[in-house]
């Protein structure tokens, strides 16, 4: 089994298959945002940076799958994957406490200054909404509640790719 997981990475198609899922995460959440009219706070917007993190950990290796594209894909890929999770965590705390005064997120995204996202694409990066409120329900979860799912999932995923590979091939 480890050494069919390790083998994994090797193919463009497991890169792909990352690629596409947060593609579709990404598609999913401009639908939520445009078609149903739900304002992204800024937790949201860090969690979408986040996703777009990992969207391009799979496009990289899927586009030229080598040593170096691997190990920067891996790089990538965890560090996006357990600070969505992290930031999505933090999100349902906010939602969940019971004082809302000291409760609180930012307005305006806190990017680097050499790299002003809101600014430059408001339409994708751009916080309009309320960390606080829950506008959406699925199965009595709200949206961060979800995306701690999703984020979990996307970092025992890495793990489960990484570690065989270290331990089998000792290489990425």
């Amino acid at each position: 089994m480890l050494e069919l997981l390790s083998k994994f990475p090797d193919e463009k198609s497991a890169w792909g298959a990352l690629w596409l899922s947060a593609l579709g995460f990404e598609i999913t959440a401009l639908f939520f945002q445009y078609s149903m009219g739900l304002a992204p706070c800024i937790m949201c917007i860090y969690q979408r940076t986040a996703m777009l993190g990992i969207l391009f950990a799979g496009l990289i290796p899927f586009l030229y799958n080598h040593f170096a594209s691997r190990l920067v894909a891996f790089m990538l890929w965890g560090l996006s994957s357990i600070w969505g999770l992290l930031i999505a965590i933090e999100h349902v705390d906010i939602q969940m406490d019971p004082n809302p005064f000291f409760a609180s997120c930012e307005i305006v995204p806190n990017f680097p200054s050499f790299l002003p996202l809101h600014d430059w694409i408001p339409a994708f990066f751009a916080a309009t909404g309320d960390c606080g409120n829950i506008d959406w329900q699925f199965l009595y979860f709200s949206m961060p509640q979800w995306m701690i799912i999703l984020f979990g999932i996307y970092s025992l995923l890495f793990i489960a790719m990484l570690v065989p590979r270290l331990l089998v091939q000792r290489r990425f």
